[in-house]
């Protein structure tokens, strides 16, 4: 999906993140994951594959990306 209909996604934070100005939103849009800044909405938006989404939301509760902090 090379320019998604984003007019109807139903973007949203995690409620860890609270009001902190360091925060990303994600929507769901087909088989896709759409990813943008909140403080900067109309900065672009990433997508990525539902899939490797996936894979990585597994990676952050399992730890693997501890080392990188």
């Amino acid at each position: 999906m090379m320019n998604p209909d984003l007019s109807g996604a139903r973007w949203r934070k995690s409620t860890l993140s609270a009001d902190g100005p360091s925060c990303v939103e994600m929507a769901f849009v087909g088989d896709d994951v759409a990813v943008r800044d909140t403080k900067d909405r109309d900065g672009g938006t990433l997508l990525f594959r539902r899939e490797k989404w996936t894979a990585f939301v597994g990676g952050i509760k399992n730890g693997r990306f501890d080392a990188l902090t």
